[in-house]
């Protein structure tokens, strides 16, 4: 159900089993379908503009829908749909810092980001954050990480020491709910992270409002 009245761009991540065949039509096709008619039935906000350097014409059923496939073992299909409001998704970022920086650096960055976000975002957030890989793998490392159950730490002990450090600093920022201040800026931090390239460390931040919202279903 919409809290916001900014009911996003819908992202599924699908997760397809290597003995799943999909029959009797196109699968994008399929869950762009699904994507306008809950869109229609649930009289959720259209957001999804064609053009968007120009004419900024309102497809009037927010499709197409910005879809992730991932081949997995097994004979299930998982989609997972997120939908992801502008204010939020304005504040994503990616760096590639020096190797060198390491913690210190990650910390560093993140909280920065936070705190120039502001009540952009629309605080308390959720802060996914990607580590390695490349600038496109990152970045999705951040967002997928935001399907993660709120406070639900990386199993990683390492990266969960990482994850409360973040989490402790953005709080102290002081910057509170909408903006209006407090301790709680963010609600969890959820790092996931990929192996790098030897001269790299690319960091993705993609923020969450707190609503947060999320479904899954599991074919």
């Amino acid at each position: 159900m919409p809290v916001c009245q900014d009911t996003g761009t819908a992202v599924v991540f699908l997760e397809l089993g290597q003995e799943v065949h999909i029959v009797g039509g196109d699968l994008t096709d399929a869950v762009n379908q699904g994507v306008k008619r809950g869109y229609d039935a649930g009289y959720l906000r259209k957001s999804m503009v064609t053009r968007p350097f120009s004419a900024r014409e309102n497809t009037r059923d927010n499709t197409p829908a910005v879809i992730h496939t991932e081949i997995v073992p097994g004979a299930n299909l998982r989609i997972r749909v997120l939908p992801k409001g502008g204010g939020a998704e304005n504040c994503s970022r990616l760096t590639v810092l020096p190797p060198s920086r390491g913690h210190e650096g990650i910390v560093e960055y993140v909280v920065n980001l936070v705190d120039e976000c502001g009540c952009n975002a629309c605080p308390p957030l959720i802060i996914g954050v990607g580590i390695g890989g490349t600038s496109e793998q990152t970045m999705l490392l951040a967002k997928k990480s935001l399907l993660r159950k709120i406070g639900a730490h990386n199993t990683d002990p390492e990266i969960k020491g990482l994850e409360k450090k973040i989490l402790d600093e953005v709080n102290s920022l002081g910057t509170g709910p909408m903006g209006y201040g407090g301790s709680v800026t963010a609600l969890a931090v959820h790092i996931e992270v990929f192996p790098a390239h030897i001269a790299s460390l690319p960091v993705a931040v993609n923020m969450q409002c707190w609503c947060s919202r999320h479904r899954e279903a599991l074919l």
